[in-house]
């Protein structure tokens, strides 16, 4: 969609129901994904999320400020065929999950790893019904078969709009449980978003922060927090 230039030519979007979903026209004109397929959506929410973007293009279309559209485009055109691929490649990040893997050094950065991402791994043992344990060092570890089991059955279960915000989650956290936590909203999306960051701030105090990083952290930031509100929408 990022290559797709269309004009303005619609003076009306709406929002109309579609078999169990819902649809958006323009002047009475279902909206199409790329692929040519329906853009059918879960949710009224989701599809009002979607026309109010359209509403809010002027003359060319610009594809950067429509994120909902976008999202659900993946959904139907991506993820609806191919799934379970997508499904278990998210799944496998629980075997190399970012809470598991704790420094060995400093003192200080050991203890807030164990302050901050311990409560995560609670919960995801609590919630998920899945206990990861962490291990010092960069080597891998297996972690517990029955613990990623039950993580990647949680995945599967998911619906293909969920999936597509999902795969963001954890894509851009880099953890399999901060990418459920928040999915079902476990603690504030910032907080969470925090958690994900943890050795990017370390790094931050001990030599100062840099300006382009900071600029792309904020970029990734907002693909996390609009990943949510789809997931909340779907």
């Amino acid at each position: 969609m990022s290559e797709w230039k269309q004009k303005r030519f619609w003076k009306a979007v709406s929002v109309e129901p579609e078999g169990e979903g819902f649809a958006v026209a323009l002047d009475g004109r279902r909206v199409k994904t790329p692929a040519k397929a329906p853009l059918v959506v879960p949710t009224q929410a989701m599809a009002e999320a979607i026309a109010a973007e359209w509403e809010a293009q002027v003359e060319v279309v610009d594809p950067l400020s429509m994120p909902n559209t976008r999202s659900a485009n993946a959904a139907i055109d991506k993820v609806t065929i191919q799934f379970a691929e997508v499904a278990d490649m998210l799944a496998e990040y629980g075997d190399s999950d970012l809470l598991c893997y704790r420094a060995e050094s400093p003192d200080e950065l050991v203890a807030r790893q164990s302050a901050r991402w311990d409560p995560a791994l609670d919960w995801a043992a609590e919630s998920l019904g899945a206990r990861l344990k962490p291990r010092s060092g960069i080597l891998h570890a297996p972690q517990d078969s029955a613990a990623l089991e039950a993580l990647r059955v949680r995945v599967h279960e998911m619906t293909h709009f969920q999936l597509a915000a999902f795969h963001d989650l954890v894509g851009i956290s880099g953890s399999l449980i901060l990418g459920f936590a928040a999915a079902e909203g476990w603690r504030p999306l910032d907080e969470i978003w925090e958690l994900s960051r943890l050795d990017e701030r370390w790094q931050e105090e001990q030599w100062g922060p840099d300006e382009e990083a900071q600029e792309h952290e904020a970029l990734k930031k907002q693909a996390f927090l609009h990943a949510a509100a789809f997931y909340a929408m779907a």
